[in-house]
Order: C-alpha cells, then structure tokens, then sequence
C-alpha cells in the first residue's frame, strides 16, 4: 500500500496496453538511482528505441549542468525515453523534447507552458520540467524528463520551481500527462515549432557560460543548430537568466 492517497501509483498495465499500439514499450520502477542509466545501459546492450523507463522515485537524478533533480515518491513524472533519431534531427532531440512535454502540458493540465531555451518548461515564469538529453555513440539518445505534478512549495528545491498543482491545473493524474507527452514526442515536430513556444527569443537575458563566464544582451533567435544566438553570436551552451 502507499501511504500518500493524493499521489496514487500509476498503473503500468493501463499504461502498457495504451501505449503499445504506438511502439512504446513500459518499464515501471518502484525506485532507482537514474532513469537514464538505466536506459543508457539498455541501449548500449542494443535495445531498440521505444523504450520508456518510468521511476516512482529516484535517488540519484541529474539535471542539465550536472545538477541534481530530486522529487518526492509519486509527487512528479519521471521518466526516460530511447530515442533513435535521423542525424538530422540529433542537435534539436532534447528541445523538441520540451516542445512536447509543454504541449501535452497545455493540452491535458490546461495551463500556459512555454519554453526557456535551451529545454526548460516554465509556467509563470517557474521552471515546472527539466530535460536532459544523452548522446551516446551508438547513435541513441537517452531523453530524461523531469515534471513536477502535485509537488508541494515546501517540497521544491527552490523559489524559482513549480508544480502542476500550485498552477491550479485542471488534472493532476500523471497518466493522462504521461501518454500526452509520449504520443506529442512520437509527432512530427521541427525549430518552427519550438521558436514558437520559445519564450527566450526576444528577451533580454543573462547567459551563464560554462566556465563562469556570463553574457548579457537580448535573444535574438535560436539558430538552425538550435543555439542560441545573443547580441549577434550564437551559443551552443550556457545557462539562460530572464531579465525584465
């Protein structure tokens, strides 16, 4: 039995049969240190892509710039996803990524999701997802998705972080979230459509760079490479602040 009724587990056999029909194959995980280790050890043993790891609670959980991603047990969805994409689409993986966490997010949770380059998902101006994209050199990639659903103030990281429900969404079932951020995953998407939820472009910012270095200046566009061009140059990586 779980102790928390607010946060029901999911039901990986509901989602198995939903889910199978278009080629997403289910592992749902009680505990684990890292849902893209897990994912990355199967795709480096040749696993095909589809596979999605599901983690009622994880341990040992990173964000982008080896940050760490804690949540409370059955509080958020976390999740990891192989991917096997065109070389084309390699450098875009983790942005369409955001695009269509932001977009089942709109659909389902009814709520204004946009996007902070380079892949957070940010609803009034908090940060309510991280993504963070692996490449490993069979040519997959590991997609892990962070989203905080029914999270409490006391239980965020941070003021700047957020949940579902402190948005006042209209649902806080992670199922219906979950199948909505696959089937829009498994959807045609391109740059178009990421600029349009890009929330960055336009915007006066303050890019961290690594190595501690930081520019400032406005957001000019994101390129063809997905980077992010301020003040005329483009940047592959960094750490964006939104100034007002």
């Amino acid at each position: 039995m779980y102790d928390d009724l607010d946060r029901p587990p999911l039901r990986v056999r509901a989602l198995e049969r939903t889910l199978s029909s278009d080629g997403w194959r289910v592992q749902l995980l009680a505990e684990t240190d890292s849902t893209n280790a897990v994912v990355a050890d199967r795709a480096r043993a040749g696993e095909p892509a589809g596979l999605v790891v599901v983690a009622e609670s994880q341990t040992a959980g990173r964000g982008r710039l080896d940050r760490s991603w804690v949540s409370p047990p059955r509080a958020g969805l976390t999740f990891s996803v192989l991917l096997r994409p065109a070389p084309a689409v390699l450098a875009w993986q983790s942005l369409l990524g955001g695009v269509a966490v932001a977009r089942a997010v709109r659909e389902v949770a009814q709520v204004d999701a946009v996007l902070k380059w380079p892949n957070d998902v940010l609803v009034e101006g908090k940060k309510l997802c991280g993504l963070l994209a692996e490449a490993l050199v069979s040519g997959a990639v590991v997609l892990g998705i962070g989203l905080n659903v029914t999270t409490r103030e006391d239980e965020l990281p941070h003021g700047g972080a957020t949940s579902l429900q402190l948005v006042g969404a209209v649902t806080v079932d992670r199922e219906p979230l979950l199948k909505a951020v696959l089937r829009h995953l498994a959807l045609p998407a391109g740059p178009g459509d990421y600029r349009a939820l890009c929330a960055t472009i336009g915007r006066r910012v303050r890019l961290e760079l690594p190595g501690g270095a930081a520019v400032e200046g406005v957001a000019d566009a994101v390129d063809t490479g997905g980077r992010l061009v301020v003040n005329g140059v483009a940047y592959a990586a960094g750490d964006v602040v939104h100034l007002r």
